[in-house]
């Protein structure tokens, strides 16, 4: 299920791209279509970003992943961010950057328990 230079892997019925390099402009807006690939191709639910290897996020690449993220919602599929580092976080804030509409979680155990916790609250309405 990879097309560009960041695996995104399946898993049960959630995909996870795992970020372990820098990206620069190009590469952050293949990921995102890749990513929305893999969505209609595989129907997954749920997508975990895990940017653990990033250790610079600049604006552009923020609002990638949160575009991202908000394309795949109008597609059905919640999406965690996960991984992100301290820096990272402190720098969007001071930037005035939020990831509105993109849920977060320390690590990718936290984010697919979360993706299960608002999948079951989703099946239940």
């Amino acid at each position: 299920m990879q097309s560009g230079m960041i695996p995104i892997l399946k898993v049960g019925g959630i995909l996870l791209a795992s970020i372990q390099t820098e990206l620069n402009d190009t590469s952050a807006q293949a990921f995102q279509q890749d990513v929305l690939k893999a969505i209609e191709r595989t129907r997954s639910r749920g997508l975990v970003i895990d940017i653990t290897g990033l250790d610079m996020v600049d604006t552009f690449v923020a609002r990638i992943l949160t575009d991202s993220g908000r394309m795949a919602k109008l597609m059905g599929t919640e999406t965690v961010l996960v991984g992100m580092r301290p820096e990272v976080a402190a720098t969007l804030v001071r930037m005035g950057f939020s990831m509105q509409g993109v849920h977060t979680a320390l690590n990718v155990d936290e984010g697919m328990a979360l993706l299960a916790t608002l999948r079951s609250s989703r099946d239940g309405e």
